[in-house]
C-alpha cells in the first residue's frame, strides 16, 4: 500500500478520536481559523474527502460535478441543508475511509483529477493529509489541547518545500533566483534536509513549526524558526502550499494559544 495512504489514514483516525468526543455546543463553536466553526471545517473536509472518492471512481462524473459546482455558484443556487454534529462526524469518516482505500490501492503515479492541476496519486495523498493536518490543528487551537505530532508530517514537509515556486507564481512575483535550504529537526529528533547546505540562504529549525507556516496556520514570527537571506525570507512571510487564490498568513498572536 502507498505509505502516504497510510500516514493520510492515520492522519485522519487522529482527528476522528478528538472529534468523538465533543459535546453538541463544541460543534458550534468558532475555531482560530476564520471564525470557522467545527462544524464548518469538518463539513469542508467532508466535501473534498467525497469530491475525491468521486474523483478517483469516475473521473469523468467528478469533472461534470465541478462544473456544476461553477454553475451553481454563479446563479447563485442555494444548497441543500448538511449534517452536523456527529451526523456530520459519521458521514465524513465513511467518506474518509473510503478515499484512503481507494489512494492506498492506486498507481502513485497515476493522475487524478481535481478543481485545479490533476496531480499524482502520491501527491494527491499528501495534499489530503496536509489538509486533514492543518484544519485539524484549528481545532487543538480552539480546544487547546496540546497536539503531538509524528514523523508523518515530513509528507507535509515535503510539500511545503515543493511549492517554493508556487508561492511567488501564484502572486504573480519575481521568483528568487535560489531557491532555499531547508533543514528540519522532526518530532523524532531525525534531521530532514532539502538542497544544498547554504549559511546563506535557507531555512532552519523545526519541522512542526515549518509545516505551521507553509499551512499558514501561524505566522513566521511566531516560530523559532531561523531564516537566513532574500529568498529564504520572501518565500517564509508569504508561503503557501495549498491549491487556490493567494492567501495571506494570519496576523501574529491570532490562531496559536500557547
Amino acid at each position: 500500500m502507498l505509505q502516504q495512504a497510510i500516514d493520510l489514514r492515520e492522519e485522519g483516525d487522529e482527528l476522528f478520536q478528538l472529534l468523538d468526543g465533543l459535546s453538541v455546543r463544541d460543534w458550534e463553536r468558532p475555531t482560530p481559523f476564520k471564525q470557522w466553526t467545527i462544524n464548518k471545517i469538518v463539513d469542508h473536509l467532508h466535501f473534498s474527502d467525497r469530491a475525491a472518492v468521486l474523483s478517483l471512481q469516475d473521473p469523468a462524473g467528478f469533472l461534470a460535478m465541478a462544473k456544476g459546482l461553477t454553475r451553481a455558484s454563479q446563479s447563485g443556487d442555494s444548497h441543500p441543508a448538511k449534517p452536523v454534529g456527529r451526523q456530520l462526524l459519521s458521514v465524513w469518516r465513511d467518506y474518509f475511509v473510503q478515499m484512503c482505500d481507494l489512494l492506498g490501492a492506486a498507481d502513485p503515479d497515476a493522475r487524478v483529477k481535481w478543481f485545479g492541476p490533476d496531480m499524482s496519486a502520491r501527491m494527491f495523498t499528501t495534499a489530503r493529509q496536509m489538509e486533514t493536518w492543518a484544519h485539524g490543528q484549528d481545532v487543538y487551537d480552539l480546544l487547546r489541547i496540546e497536539r503531538v505530532n509524528t514523523d508523518r508530517l515530513k509528507n507535509i514537509a515535503v510539500i511545503g518545500v515543493r511549492t517554493f515556486g508556487w508561492t511567488f507564481v501564484n502572486r504573480k512575483l519575481e521568483l528568487p533566483q535560489e531557491a532555499p535550504y531547508v533543514r528540519l529537526d522532526a518530532p523524532s529528533g531525525a534531521v530532514w534536509e532539502w538542497g544544498e547546505a547554504n549559511a546563506a540562504n535557507g531555512v532552519t529549525g523545526s519541522a512542526v513549526e515549518f509545516c505551521h507556516v507553509v499551512t499558514q496556520g501561524r505566522n513566521i514570527a511566531e516560530t523559532k524558526l531561523q531564516v537566513v537571506g532574500d529568498s529564504a525570507t520572501r518565500w517564509m512571510a508569504i508561503a503557501q502550499c495549498f491549491a487556490g487564490p493567494p492567501e495571506d498568513p494570519p496576523a501574529p498572536g491570532t490562531r496559536g494559544w500557547r
